[in-house]
């Protein structure tokens, strides 16, 4: 019989209503940007997930993973909590935006809507239009929750200023790595103000992009151990991976899957094609690429393994492996 500590944590994200569960599925690694696993088998890795027991899934439009949870909750025959992003700005963006993700992963109301990326006053501003939008489409029933997700300080003190906004998707962890203006207790500062004015709060890069990955453990307790937030959404590509996530975010240990997991690594890869036209450099805000001798190279101290870079890429030369 399992203790209490073996079972998966589930609690109420904010003041939204919305239950989730503590771990949550980041659905952006089994796709094109990373992993790029075939569907099915990307598929049987997040229904594996929810069939034991995670129910919160985070990805976004950017990411091109629609058609994998689509295929997930056919096999699973469950419907988790989804929350998705967009970099909408405009009325008719977001609208683009709510009816691909409704229609691409086959659900009538997406649990949790995201402005993708804001990052202080100026940009949610520059955003206005798409939030009111969000905001009309939570009336209507279509959204449950509006927030956005960020990788800033400012982002996080801008979203808890707006009323409107329920959820924020911050990021943090051990080391602070991937923070883009301030320190990680500023950002813890700005995680404890959110949560005082009841906003729903799940990390992100709890592992830096798995840059944390030598001391995986430790980074993962350390988010998990933050009062304030709600859930962790971490980046997983095989069941190994979830059976030891699930294992860690129960507060115990498993030698042997932490030898499997953790002999698989993470890199992004630049291949031998590159032509070096800097579209990358430009995409990549923390610059963790550079030109030496008309190929891009990687700054591995600042790369968090985001994978972003990989869209702009007009060769398809860059992925995480």
């Amino acid at each position: 019989m399992s203790s209490e500590s073996d079972r998966l944590q589930y609690v109420r994200l904010g003041r939204t209503g919305v239950v989730i569960s503590r771990l949550c599925f980041g659905v952006l690694t089994v796709g094109p940007l990373q992993a790029n696993l075939p569907l099915e088998e990307g598929a049987e890795v997040i229904a594996y997930a929810l069939n034991r027991g995670i129910n919160f899934l985070d990805t976004a439009e950017a990411y091109q993973t629609y058609p994998y949870i689509r295929r997930a909750l056919e096999l699973a025959r469950v419907q988790p909590v989804i929350a998705t992003k967009s970099y909408a700005y405009t009325r008719q963006g977001m609208k683009e935006s709510l009816d691909r993700a409704r229609d691409e992963m086959g659900i009538k109301t997406v649990d949790i809507f995201l402005l993708h990326e804001q990052e202080n006053e100026l940009t949610l501003a520059g955003h206005r239009e798409a939030l009111e939008f969000l905001f009309e489409a939570r009336r209507k029933g279509w959204v449950r929750a509006v927030g956005i997700s960020t990788h800033s300080v400012r982002g996080v003190v801008a979203g808890t200023k707006n009323e409107g906004i329920e959820v924020i998707h911050p990021i943090i962890n051990l080391t602070g790595l991937g923070i883009m203006d301030g320190s990680r207790e500023q950002m813890l500062a700005a995680i404890a103000l959110a949560r005082e004015k009841g906003k729903g709060l799940y990390a992100m890069k709890a592992l830096g992009g798995g840059n944390l990955g030598q001391q995986a453990h430790r980074a993962l307790s350390f988010v998990n151990s933050i009062p304030y937030i709600d859930a962790i959404a971490v980046g997983m590509k095989s069941k190994a991976e979830v059976d030891l996530n699930l294992t860690w975010i129960q507060g115990r240990r498993d030698p042997v899957l932490e030898e499997i997991v953790g002999a698989q690594g993470r890199n992004l890869l630049i291949e031998s094609w590159c032509r070096g036209c800097g579209s990358c450099l430009e995409a990549c805000r923390y610059q963790a690429l550079e030109l030496q001798e008309g190929r891009v190279e990687v700054k591995k101290e600042k790369c968090i393994l985001c994978g972003y870079c990989s869209r702009y890429c007009p060769d398809f030369c860059i992925k995480i492996v």
